[in-house]
């Protein structure tokens, strides 16, 4: 164990030097293989990276990240901002209530916290500064927001997730709608206090019921997006992969013949831009899978499921445990590598202690969601500072109160399964 914790360290020590993650990983690997007096091949670690990304069923990430690609190009995006703006606009603090709305409804088209965060930030941060928010505020709210993006299905995280521990996607994507409008309800309260607290946004004015109804109209197509992919996955008309291939051909269908804002002359950048993006999580999951591996070989997770039993860790506070232990390595890691590396270890331990494994994978993606928008190296917040051109540490200073009322959301996540968990219980 002193050698594992000893490589981590080092590991992490060389991503926050810069280290691209691939390589960072990658470099701790052959390290570790270097100094254990065990002996192994160098080929051994090679076929895990090849193993890793060779199943069938990850065709399901690269297929939602075109999906999400296609739909923010054909005007999804556009459309949800406006029926959010025409519906809560008119609240105190509204486009603040409107950037988070927004998100949530833009987290069932995505399945991907950047992206969701680089859609609205692009069209909310300009209006917020026009409204007298900061930029500091602005860059915080979107940051934060966008992270509900992994959490409402579809999820890539929680796709991940289901094929390495073996559970139901259909039940993990259930099981994430109840923390995603916790998630977006805390900080539109939050919204609507600083509005009345600052006096930032008084609000617009009210828009009549013929207008709201021709927005909501126009955004039918795109609200029917998590309705098609969801209604065939639980009705069994298709796998969580095909459906990954029915939300591209929707995407497609909706951008070019519904509302006419995708051209055939868009599709090869949409699809370069899929791919750069798809081919640095399948490396990501390739050198994490081989770092697992080596994890493995040297009993790790068994060692570390015998200290956790040793400890006679109760259920709670062995999930209090994955609380505080994912919310530091978050901050470090991206969500996919991140659950590659540590389901094998959790889930053993928690079927021991009777934690539901789809419980975990949501409790595994929700404190992972945080890690986004926590500095120093949350993709999030990353893409809502540049967008913003604000400074970090105001910036960091606007998420502290945010970053609580999260934990408070994610406490009940946690410790109120009956009550999160319903929808799965509902089609068990």
């Amino acid at each position: 164990m002193t050698l594992f914790v000893s490589t981590f360290l080092f590991f992490m020590g060389i991503a926050l030097l810069g280290v691209p993650l691939v390589w960072a990983l990658l470099v701790a690997t052959f390290a570790y293989i270097h100094l254990s007096p065990n002996w192994y091949v160098t080929e051994g670690v090679l076929l895990s990276f090849i193993g890793g990304v060779e199943p069938f069923h990850l065709l399901a990430v690269p297929m939602f990240i075109v999906a999400g690609e296609i739909m923010v190009a054909g005007g999804v995006g556009r459309r949800m901002i406006d029926f959010a703006s025409k519906a809560l606009g008119f609240l105190r603090g509204g486009l603040g209530v409107v950037t988070v709305s927004s998100s949530m409804l833009f987290a069932g088209v995505s399945g991907s916290a950047v992206a969701d965060s680089a859609a609205i930030g692009a069209v909310m941060i300009p209006g917020m500064r026009q409204r007298g928010y900061t930029r500091e505020f602005a860059a915080a709210l979107v940051a934060v927001a966008g992270t509900i993006g992994i959490i409402i299905p579809p999820s890539i995280p929680m796709v991940i997730f289901a094929f390495m521990g073996g559970v139901s996607v259909k039940e993990l994507f259930l099981a994430g709608f109840i923390p995603g409008l916790l998630f977006g309800g805390v900080l539109i309260l939050w919204c609507m206090y600083l509005g009345r607290a600052r006096g930032w946004d008084p609000g617009g004015r009210p828009v009549s019921a013929t207008e709201l109804l021709a927005s909501f109209r126009d955004c039918i197509p795109a609200l029917l997006f998590p309705g098609v992919i969801l209604g065939g996955i639980f009705g069994g008309v298709f796998t969580p992969t095909e459906a990954a291939a029915v939300a591209v051909f929707y995407a497609l269908l909706i951008g070019r013949y519904v509302y006419r804002e995708l051209g055939w002359v868009d599709v090869p950048r949409i699809l370069r831009d899929s791919f750069v993006t798809s081919a640095t999580v399948m490396l990501v999951i390739g050198a994490t899978t081989a770092f697992a591996w080596v994890m493995t070989m040297e009993g790790v997770p068994m060692n570390m499921v015998a200290t956790l039993n040793a400890w006679n860790l109760s259920k709670w506070e062995f999930l209090l445990a994955v609380n505080l232990a994912l919310l530091v390595l978050g901050i470090f890691l991206e969500p996919v590598p991140a659950l590659v590396l540590t389901a094998p270890l959790l889930l053993p331990v928690a079927r021991g202690l009777g934690v539901d494994p789809v419980h975990l994978g949501l409790i595994m993606t929700c404190n992972l969601a945080m890690g986004l928008f926590t500095p120093p190296v949350g993709g999030t917040l990353f893409v809502a500072v540049k967008i913003a051109q604000a400074r970090m540490w105001g910036t960091t200073r606007e998420l502290a109160p945010m970053f609580g009322l999260c934990c408070i959301v994610l406490g009940v996540v946690t410790y109120f399964p009956g009550f999160v968990m319903a929808p799965v219980g509902w089609f068990r």
